[in-house]
């Protein structure tokens, strides 16, 4: 069935292709549950895509909001790391400020205090225990010519007193790595030199037993964690 729209706005109907002008009784009963049945259809179809396209935007949405989310959290993540650095760097400042106007010196990775009087060996380990440090430990060629630039002679953390010519450091490490002079140790003329002292002798840096009595600068040494 055709409609056509005449310049009078008159409505003509076309039966060429009406079943029932064309005499087909068997089409005549079934046209309207067919055209009902298209219409079902039509609406099923229709809702069927309004239901994918929802369930599109949804899964769009989502993404939308997880990726945002994503962001939000990393950029959150970044600012509480890059706050979390800045607060541990100047913690590490105030600590370096705070050994420093007590007069400490730090060389990697440690800090150092060079007493300026002396004392017997064992009275200066007491004061840098009393300091939360001990008598300075040297563990290689480079702390070695550090300790090296305070021109005097200091005391170090290294004793024989517990067994005569076993090398201990204060905290109980056997000496494996020495830099004594020539000719040392060797209990000077039959003196019981049990303690171990830097000796700054004609532009020579190096180690020398001495009576643990004597007196001697001294150099503390510290290991803070940072």
């Amino acid at each position: 069935m055709r409609i056509f729209h005449k310049e009078q706005s008159e409505i003509t109907i076309d039966y060429v292709n009406d079943p029932l002008a064309r005499g087909d009784a068997s089409s005549s009963t079934g046209t309207p549950a067919a055209s009902g049945r298209k219409l079902y259809t039509l609406v099923g179809v229709s809702f069927g895509l309004l239901c994918i396209l929802q369930a599109a935007l949804n899964i769009s949405l989502r993404y939308t909001l997880y990726s945002s989310d994503n962001k939000t959290s990393s950029t959150e993540d970044s600012c509480k790391n890059l706050t979390e650095e800045l607060n541990d760097l100047k913690r590490k400042l105030k600590n370096f400020d705070h050994h420093f106007q007590q007069g400490w010196v730090y060389f990697h990775p440690s800090f150092y205090y060079i007493s300026s009087i002396e004392k017997s060996w064992q009275d200066s380990r007491d004061d840098c225990l009393q300091r939360g440090a001990d008598l300075v430990i040297i563990n290689s060629k480079e702390e070695q010519d550090f300790t090296g630039k305070v021109h005097r002679n200091k005391w170090i953390g290294l004793t024989d007193r517990d067994t005569e010519g076993v090398w201990k450091w204060v905290d109980g490490s056997p000496l494996t790595k020495s830099y004594w002079g020539q000719g040392e140790p060797n209990n000077f003329r039959g003196t019981k030199e049990d303690c171990v002292e830097i000796r700054f002798h004609e532009g020579q840096n190096s180690w020398n037993d001495k009576a643990c009595g004597d007196n001697n600068f001294w150099i503390c040494e510290k290991t803070v964690a940072l």
